[in-house]
């Protein structure tokens, strides 16, 4: 292993080590939100429409049987409601209720909370410069 390599490892370790404190924090007081189901919710949430269950499969990039379990998971827990197609009397939409709503602003404001809290281990010159590297990592 050359010394790239050893970089590269010790970073990947570091992130996913961050990507874990990161999904603990966010399910703090959050029962049973899965990332899986958080994907589907948070899927929902940025349509500007509600979705059948083979575009929301697509989106996700999982098999409509997959799809269909999650979202009877989170419509017993309220998370979520199925609706009549109205431009397909055969087709089901699904779409988020007030609670599924609720829930992502609760998760999204624990991860955030949580990021505050590492990133205060940062000035804000090096909080903007880690901005700016992880946005060139993440280009495609």
């Amino acid at each position: 292993m050359n010394a790239s390599d050893d970089t590269a490892e010790q970073i990947a370790t570091r992130l996913d080590g961050i990507v874990r404190r990161q999904r603990r924090a966010a399910k703090a007081d959050v029962e049973g939100l899965t990332h899986g189901r958080f994907r589907v919710l948070r899927t929902l949430d940025q349509a500007d429409r509600p979705l059948r269950l083979s575009e929301l499969a697509t989106q996700l990039g999982i098999v409509p049987r997959s799809a269909t379990s999650v979202v009877d998971d989170l419509e017993a827990g309220g998370l979520l409601a199925r609706q009549p197609d109205p431009h397909d009397r055969r087709a089901t939409l699904v779409a988020l209720t007030p609670a599924g709503t609720d829930l992502l602003i609760k998760f999204r404001r624990n991860r955030r909370d949580a990021m505050v809290t590492l990133l205060d281990r940062l000035t804000p010159a090096e909080q903007s410069t880690l901005l700016s590297l992880l946005n060139r990592l993440a280009d495609d």
